[in-house]
């Protein structure tokens, strides 16, 4: 019996799959769980319309991120932070002062925990920080930590 997966079922196959499986499988266990539907030639359209939209979606977001990791190379940060002896900073500087940095300096929302660093900065310099817009793209920013007039 063909059957069309509605959700992932393990050792089975993910959303969308059409596979063959048991009579009894399909109607005991996958149609009344609602993990399957019959793979009837209008689900099977449906179902291939669905994945059209959905790599459309996704097309249209790996875009808009590439766009927008355009923008954010040229970026630069200027972060003044008080200072020690021998350019020590008094604490550190993490991805939610530089996402709050981004946000004051150039209006771009960026979630910190979408920031890559190492380790927090601290001390004065110039870093590069990677920030993961998309799974498939990332960009790199400038932060120049400079000490406070």
């Amino acid at each position: 019996m063909k059957v069309i997966l509605q959700q992932e079922v393990k050792k089975l196959g993910k959303k969308g799959d059409i596979l063959e499986v048991s009579e009894g499988y399909a109607r005991n266990f996958l149609l009344p769980q609602k993990l399957a539907i019959l793979a009837t030639s209008t689900n099977v359209n449906t179902v291939s319309q669905q994945k059209a939209s959905e790599a459309r979606k996704a097309q249209r977001m790996t875009e808009e991120a590439q766009v927008l990791a355009a923008q954010m190379s040229k970026i630069e940060i200027k972060l003044p932070v008080k200072t020690g002896e021998g350019g020590k900073l008094f604490g550190s500087i993490n991805t939610k002062d530089i996402a709050d940095a981004i946000m004051a300096q150039h209006q771009l929302e960026i979630d910190k925990r979408k920031i890559e660093m190492k380790d927090a900065i601290k001390s004065l310099g110039s870093y590069v920080v990677t920030i993961k817009l998309h799974p498939e793209v990332s960009a790199k920013i400038q932060v120049h930590v400079t000490a406070q007039a």
